[in-house]
């Protein structure tokens, strides 16, 4: 596969138009995160790829996204449901590495499609004013987190859906957030392994990281201030935005893909 081809000397090659638009881009993907709780991978990710190529990007994102994760998890485990982040959080452990199972027997293109559409749909009912009517059983979360497991090894966008469910329960914005910021740590830590097995965490890789975190943290803090400042009003309305432009962002690069192949 061309994502696990070795990979040398990159961060030479880059103009310093390219260097500006990965620093601008850390900066908005690290104040999204901190802000809503979500969506700093994917936008990292689609910038990253252009100019370093996805066998850089995707273990860049991953890496460089843990100091800020941390940053967020304590008052993510103050206010969050433990009833709902536990078993979510737990399914997508188990059901992760069959998404490269999935990733092998699909069309990524159609996975992708068919995952931006769902997203899409969920962000119009959630604007319209859907929620559950009740708590999600155990088992329905650990349903919902093996879904979301399963996306995320086989398209790397298993946010999103996390995100949706998140959302649709009843809850301050406060503790919405802290329920997305517990999903959305559990995605991304039951990807490590798999990239470490594969050898995507190179030196080169590590270095990158290592130069783009302290933009990404920066700007994570200053997301979660202005959240606990003057954001919790606007969070419902910037976390179904995002999730939308995500969505369509995500579709329209399906398609593409999809026309490409």
């Amino acid at each position: 596969m061309e994502m696990l081809q070795p990979f040398d000397d990159f961060i030479g090659n880059l103009t310093l138009l390219e260097i500006g638009l990965i620093g601008g881009t850390v900066l908005l993907a690290g104040f999204l995160r901190g802000f809503v709780g979500f969506g700093a991978s994917l936008i990292i990710v689609m910038v990253l790829s252009v100019a370093l190529g996805p066998v850089v990007a995707v273990p860049v994102a991953a890496l460089s996204g843990l100091p800020a994760m941390f940053q967020l998890l304590p008052n993510a485990v103050r206010y969050s449901e433990r009833s709902f982040v536990i078993p979510f959080g737990l399914a997508t452990f188990v059901a992760a590495p069959f998404g490269t199972w999935i990733l092998v027997s699909l069309e990524p293109a159609i996975m992708k499609m068919s995952i931006s559409l769902f997203v899409l749909a969920m962000v119009a009912m959630l604007y319209r004013g859907w929620r559950l009517a009740q708590h999600p059983s155990p088992a329905a979360l650990f349903a919902a987190g093996a879904g979301a497991g399963l996306v995320q090894g086989a398209a790397g966008v298993g946010g999103p859906p996390a995100v949706a469910v998140a959302l649709s329960t009843a809850g301050s914005a406060q503790q919405q957030r802290a329920n997305v910021i517990g999903t959305v740590t559990a995605l991304s830590v039951c990807t490590l392994l798999p990239m470490w097995y594969h050898g995507l965490f190179t030196h080169d890789v590590i270095i990158a990281s290592l130069l783009i975190f302290p933009l990404y943290a920066g700007a994570t803090w200053l997301g979660a201030r202005f959240f606990t400042q003057r954001g919790q009003r606007h969070f419902r309305n910037a976390a179904l935005g995002a999730l939308a432009a995500i969505g369509a962002v995500t579709l329209a690069l399906a398609v593409r893909d999809y026309g490409a192949g």
